[in-house]
């Protein structure tokens, strides 16, 4: 392999020919893919094919049932393609430009411009965006979003580094040997194509209500036309508009749409707060969370260090001598940072005569003024000799949390240095970490805290975070022991990527939901098999590409807003669902009757769009708004058919007893279908009633609204909804089973709730 002079670096001409640092972008759907998979499912296409059938006839006013099935396209093209533009805006490689020596001078070019076998110029706060050898000078190199260790790496002359590692001291010239989807991050990137659908019951529920229908209704739809045109030889028109008032019934197109615009609403508030929803059913994931496995850094802590006390062992204080030694020193590591925040009130004036930055090998820094080196550092390291009572020292603040520095200085007369105090540092813990976990913690969510990092310092991060429980070191543990660790321990420390993803499947498998939150690359594995997965917006683009929700502006505090939302998702959904289910359930047992024992089909498509509007529609997108934060319970399948199904029973019966009546009275085929009409409207106010108790202003105000309207409709635009004039006898019939409805609804209702105590 030909190698690039470091001093020189490539020509303009060998950097034109050479492959660049172009990734494909797979991280999100294109505009065309999310168009098509939202547009041609098998629910539209039937919808549209209902449509075309009905536009045949002639009978336009039909066709509004299509509004809906339009809107819940659009919904989900928008909420799609918004969160694809504002995730495309994120960026794992932050800088806009590399510095890069061509032509024997440094140069700015654009990051997809550099080219294999260029020369990059590193120096303290770039990230690295391409794998390559260190092939002059040094830097220390923090791994952090790959590996999930926050501790430095040294990287001499022969090392290796990779993409996405931060240079946070030193400077050094590297010779690029992989680019674009070559790159150890783009490996990772491949792995974290969001190709997965996280588990939803809500969603599995309405697609197990979806299929079901969308499937039974191609051949009862075929046998209703084909009893009507062929053996009761019905005209064209008729039979299809018969057929596709049968087959709308059944389909609950509105509760698709009312979940969709619940979902989007509640994306909606939470984007406001800076989240990012990639799944939309993630926000119900959410909700049924039972165990939340919390990365440390980044997630628990700010990802900065803060220095917590200093003690000086002699009447001298130390911060002077502080200040002016990182004044004069070049590291920007996070230490650095954290004493130079420390001392920034201190009065600088004089400049070092040498110094030597920090270094992993000796894990020290050092300055020299005149006569007088200072040196900083791990006490191990500075001391040949260490006192075993400030090793003890250290040991105790170490099982704190809190990292340990000794400065001590050495004059020329000096054999050995002279201890002259220390600095304590730690991770800086997000100021509502605590709260935010005690929330979780008083809503049954079992806290897991799970860190690369030394599992001393994790546990009492945890502990001042609110986590009380044992810490393990999982450096040394096998996969097999991991399922009987999960339920021992609540802190873990060293713990590799593939462990983590390992932990997430044991708790999965013992019947947990789990949520995860984390940032880095390393998290990135377990990010894609918890149950709700939570990045920070600052983290790796692996990590912000798998996670269903981002937290762009790594709010940790945004967590119980999130569950909030979800609950009011579920709940208001599950309450409102069972409105849907009584139409779809009540034109099923009706189609089987008209396909066995009567001519007809007893509604036409617009009188069941009626209501469909006003008694089901509008009053479940009010309620599916309210906030209603109470804990999921029960399963959502089962709730919603279960609360359905008395308004579908007593709908059957008020058709049945009609068609019954129709053999004593006379009954033309449109009175018969304004009866059925009437009937089915109330029935389906009574089940709003329902729903609505107990009742609040809104909800007065809505049922009362919704039962004028409907009376409207039936009185002064019979001719908009094909109602007919009922003479005075089927007045009274109507009448007679309106006043029926409540007492079987509501008996039926109390056998049910009986069931289900």
């Amino acid at each position: 392999m030909n190698h690039t002079d470091p001093k020189q670096g490539l020509t303009t001409e060998e950097a034109r020919k050479r492959e660049k640092n172009k990734i494909k972008d797979e991280s999100s759907r294109s505009y065309k893919a999310i168009f098509l998979q939202n547009t041609f499912t098998f629910f539209n296409i039937v919808n549209f094919a209902l449509a075309a059938l009905v536009f045949m006839t002639g009978s336009y006013r039909n066709m509004l049932f299509l509004g809906v099935v339009l809107s819940n396209m659009v919904i989900g093209i928008v909420q799609e393609v918004r969160s694809k533009q504002v995730l495309d805006k994120l960026a794992l490689i932050h800088q806009e430009l590399a510095c890069v020596i061509r032509d024997g001078r440094e140069q700015k070019i654009a990051m997809e411009d550099i080219a294999k076998g260029d020369i990059l110029v590193l120096r303290a706060g770039d990230q690295i965006p391409c794998d390559g050898t260190i092939v002059q000078g040094m830097v220390e190199c923090s791994e952090a979003m790959l590996t999930g260790e926050s501790d430095s790496i040294e990287k001499q002359e022969g090392a290796t580094v990779l993409s996405g590692s931060f240079v946070i001291a030193g400077q050094a010239r590297m010779e690029v040997h992989k680019v674009g989807d070559q790159t150890y991050i783009s490996t990772i990137l491949k792995e974290a194509k969001r190709d997965k659908r996280y588990p939803s019951q809500l969603r599995e529920s309405l697609q197990k209500i979806i299929k079901f229908c969308t499937y039974s209704i191609i051949p009862l739809g075929l046998c209703l036309f084909a009893k009507q045109y062929f053996f009761n030889h019905d005209p064209w028109n008729e039979s299809i508009l018969s057929t596709v008032a049968a087959l709308i019934g059944m389909i609950p197109e509105g509760l698709v749409i009312l979940t969709s615009i619940a979902l989007a609403v509640a994306s909606i508030k939470l984007a406001r707060r800076q989240v990012l929803v990639q799944e939309l059913y993630c926000i119900e994931t959410l909700a049924r969370v039972d165990v939340l496995c919390c990365d440390k850094t980044g997630t628990l802590t700010q990802g900065a260090m803060k220095v917590v006390d200093v003690e000086s062992f002699f009447d001298q204080k130390i911060e002077p001598v502080l200040a002016k030694m990182y004044a004069s020193l070049p590291d920007d590591n996070a230490t650095a940072k954290a004493i130079r925040a420390y001392t920034q009130n201190e009065w600088v004036h004089e400049k070092a005569d040498s110094v030597v930055p920090f270094q992993s090998a000796t894990k020290r820094c050092e300055a020299t003024f005149g006569d007088t080196t200072y040196l900083c550092g791990a006490y191990s390291f500075i001391f040949d000799d260490p006192d075993p009572a400030i090793v003890a020292q250290i040991d105790a603040a170490a099982r704190k949390g809190r990292r340990v520095l000794a400065l001590a200085e050495q004059k020329k007369d000096m054999e050995k240095p002279r201890l002259l105090g220390l600095i304590l540092i730690q991770d800086v813990l997000r100021p509502d970490a605590r709260e935010i976990l005690s929330y979780f913690q008083t809503q049954d969510v079992d806290i897991k805290i799970i860190s690369g990092d030394d599992p001393v310092t994790v546990a009492a991060i945890a502990k001042e975070a609110g986590v009380e429980g044992a810490f393990i070191d999982m450096m040394s543990v096998s996969n097999a022991d991991i399922p009987d660790l999960m339920e021992r321990y609540a802190i873990f420390g060293r713990v590799d990527p593939k462990q983590k993803k390992e932990m997430v499947l044991a708790l999965k498998n013992k019947g947990h939901t789990v949520a995860m939150t984390g940032d880095g690359v390393n998290d990135v594995m377990a990010l894609k098999e918890a149950d709700c997965s939570i990045a920070m917006g600052s983290g790796a683009q692996a990590a912000r590409n798998i996670a269903s929700l981002v937290l762009l502006e790594d709010q940790f505090e945004a967590m119980p807003a999130i569950l909030r939302q979800g609950r009011c998702v579920i709940n208001n959904i599950q309450r409102t669902a069972s409105l849907f289910l009584v139409k779809t359930m009540f034109s099923f047992a009706l189609s089987f009757l008209t396909l066995f024992f009567w001519t007809e089909y007893p509604f036409q498509p617009i009188q069941l769009t009626l209501i469909s509007s006003l008694a089901i529609g509008f009053p479940s997108f009010v309620l599916t708004l309210e906030p209603d934060a109470k804990r999921v319970k029960g399963n959502f399948l089962r709730t919603v058919l279960s609360k359905a199904f008395p308004g579908a029973l007593c709908v059957t019966l008020c058709v049945v007893l009609t068609a019954v009546l129709r053999r004593f009275f006379a009954m033309s085929d449109e009175q018969f279908s304004t009866i059925c009409t009437i009937l089915a409207g109330i029935c389906a106010l009574c089940v709003l009633y329902k729903t609505c108790w107990p009742f609040t202003t809104l909800r007065k105000v809505l049922w009362v609204a919704m039962c004028v309207v409907f009376g409207c409709c039936v009185v002064f635009l019979k001719p908009v909804f094909f109602l007919a004039l009922l003479p005075f006898d089927l007045l009274l019939v109507c009448l007679a089973e309106s006043v029926l409805i409540p007492f079987i609804l509501f008996a039926a209702y109390k056998q049910i709730e009986r069931r289900y105590k």
